[in-house]
């Protein structure tokens, strides 16, 4: 069985909260910003419990180590927990049963758009099929998705609506990463503050980055709204870095990207992939010399904030 545990807590966390899960099954697949999937087939045997007791077992543990309360799915594979965990009410364990007749039962009404793979432009064509709910793509004929969405995908698209998925859970480590986050007092709609957030984020992960002599490959933003949904974006940086003013430029980006006008905004998290050692990382040399004279302007920030505290130099923006 596979448990789809998502915590309410901020990213920052989940490390911490998936070496908490790796106690109870080692098998477990971190989903940043704030969920994990774990195989648990081995650990029902070790503990005695099933599969909904160790969903107890763990929530237990979290709130007593982290105070983090989590929503958790559990189902035969991913995709039936992923939807369970959806379903779920906040703080609770959804269990979908393993037999054929239940499964079905369980995803027959849900719309085609609740299948893992199904994105907003998939659902809408299938739609104009009639195909409105997994039930209908379930007992549609092969040929006809294959005709809809391709070959391939028609007939993943078919297994999953009768849900069926062979995807297994793939043990990641999200300590390649390293995140920060900030939270507002209240709902934010004013994007200057957005960009003071992102600045001071950028900032934050660049000096933790320099500090632990990494660099990272790629930038993640995650922004949270009031109603608890969020939204992800990754970009690839053009080379290696811990350089404030590059990750501040690429989470600018990301942010821009999104086209977030009158958003009701909770809280916004930078992560930092793919980290590698500095000492193996290569810097593009130019002539800017306005570039040059920022790294070594930042070094010696980062000498005095070693010495005198993290708050002992900030940029100017964020002192107003």
């Amino acid at each position: 069985m596979i448990l789809y545990v998502r915590f309410h807590t901020g990213e920052v966390a989940l490390p911490a909260l998936i070496g908490l899960i790796e106690d109870i099954a080692p098998t477990v697949q971190a989903l940043p910003p704030d969920g994990a999937l774990v195989d648990v087939r081995g650990a029902e045997r070790y503990f005695g419990q099933d599969a909904a007791g160790l969903a107890a077992l763990l929530r237990v543990r979290a709130l007593a180590h982290y105070g983090a309360d989590c929503t958790i799915g559990v189902g035969a594979n991913p995709l039936l927990a992923r939807i369970a965990a959806q379903d779920a009410p906040p703080g609770t364990t959804l269990a979908v049963p393993d037999e054929p007749d239940a499964v079905a039962a369980f995803l027959c009404e849900k719309p085609a758009a609740a299948l893992y793979g199904v994105g907003p432009a998939t659902a809408r064509t299938l739609s104009s099929y009639g195909l409105d709910s997994i039930g209908k793509v379930a007992a549609a004929p092969l040929a006809t998705l294959q005709r809809i969405v391709g070959a391939r995908a028609g007939r993943e698209l078919q297994e999953r609506a009768r849900g069926i998925d062979r995807t297994p859970v793939a043990p990641n480590a999200v300590s390649r990463s390293l995140a920060a986050e900030r939270r507002f007092d209240r709902d934010e709609l004013d994007p200057v503050r957005h960009r003071r957030a992102l600045l001071s984020l950028a900032e934050e992960v660049g000096v933790r980055l320099r500090g632990e002599e990494q660099v990272c490959r790629s930038l993640t933003l995650t922004v949270r709204y009031a109603d608890r949904s969020t939204t992800t974006r990754t970009k690839a940086l053009v080379e290696p870095t811990a350089h404030s003013a590059a990750l501040t430029a690429a989470a600018y980006g990301l942010h821009a990207s999104l086209g977030l006008q009158r958003a009701r905004v909770r809280g916004i998290a930078l992560r930092a992939e793919g980290l590698t050692p500095a000492e193996q990382a290569a810097h593009q040399l130019t002539f800017d010399p306005a570039d040059d004279r920022a790294r070594r302007i930042e070094a010696v920030a980062d000498r005095a904030r070693a010495r005198f505290g993290p708050g002992a130099v900030i940029p100017g923006s964020l002192a107003a």
